[in-house]
């Protein structure tokens, strides 16, 4: 006699049934509210700000981009970014080799240090510029009488900038650094190679794609750095404005359609250090699975095959 099976008879199975969808809709829920969210705050400004620059034309948008306060904008951007950029990388990665493969005393500090622009306002770092070297500063008389200018001038605003982006690399590399250990270089050294020798020749070829990594960010951050600079600029038009602050004067002068020319100038050097970004990160992990491919093909020793 045939017998009819039915769920009752496997009340685990239904139950798991029931848990796998419900686990599978939840996982759809928090996937479609997560693009909603991007779409929302990340995809829709973006085309709000295309959709404005161009609005009035592509002329209107090419004018803006050629005036003469946004080329100096460009330039001085372009030069602030040359400067803070590579002497924050010198910096990191100094600190991040002091860090990592020494021990010394005021080590803590020196990392707390670091991190030091991250809790404090870029406006509060722009002040304290102010107060140090402005014309009524600590330092201030001091420079007017040598006849040195640094607040409204390209030297505070390379300073500020300086002090905002100061943690990317050097906080890219310490953790980079700690994980691949001292073993390397100590080897170096025990065979008779030099720090500048075990520094190139060990230590930058392993840290190089975390190295590229930091100055990508640190170089996107100095880009579009707003607070801190526009306390120590002044903002003279075309002197002492960034792009930032050149667009801001252009939307608070109801130049609509010319801010947000400048604005998806920013916005598409934006899109292009995400790119680079990525495949930095991509390198990156195929690098570290290279390392662990050839780390688990060497047998350990003492053992045979």
């Amino acid at each position: 006699m045939a017998t009819i099976v039915t769920d009752a008879q496997f009340p685990d199975a239904t139950a798991g049934s029931a848990v796998g969808h419900g686990v599978l809709l939840v996982r759809w829920a928090l996937v479609l509210a997560a693009v909603a969210f991007l779409a929302l705050m990340l995809i829709l400004p973006l085309i709000i700000v295309f959709y404005s620059a161009f609005e009035k034309g592509w002329q209107v948008a090419f004018d803006a981009l050629h005036h003469p306060d946004a080329w100096a904008a460009i330039r001085l951007t372009a030069l602030t970014v040359a400067i803070a950029v590579p002497l924050n990388v010198l910096f990191g990665v100094a600190a991040a080799w002091s860090i990592t493969k020494f021990r010394f005393a005021g080590r803590s500090l020196l990392i707390t240090l670091i991190d030091l622009p991250f809790s404090v306002s870029p406006v509060i770092a722009g002040m304290v510029f102010v107060l140090l070297f402005g014309a009524r500063g600590l330092l201030g008389p001091w420079l007017g009488d040598h006849n040195i200018h640094i607040i409204f001038a390209v030297p505070g605003i390379t300073l500020a900038t300086m002090f905002v982006t100061l943690p990317f690399v050097a906080r890219e590399l310490i953790p980079l650094m700690q994980a691949q250990g001292r073993e390397e270089e100590e080897a170096a050294v025990s065979l008779g190679a030099g720090g500048w020798q075990t520094f190139f020749r060990v230590t930058l070829p392993n840290i190089k794609w975390g190295l590229a990594y930091g100055t990508i960010l640190c170089s996107a951050r100095a880009l579009g750095e707003f607070g801190a600079v526009s306390v120590v600029s002044g903002h003279i038009r075309g002197e002492t404005n960034t792009l930032p602050l050149h667009v801001e004067i252009l939307y608070n002068e109801y130049q609509f359609a010319a801010a947000f020319s400048v604005a998806g100038l920013l916005v598409a050097i934006a899109l292009v250090t995400i790119v680079a970004k990525s495949v930095v990160e991509w390198r990156m992990q195929r690098s570290s699975d290279r390392g662990e491919e050839s780390s688990a093909a060497v047998p350990p020793p003492g053992s045979s095959r």
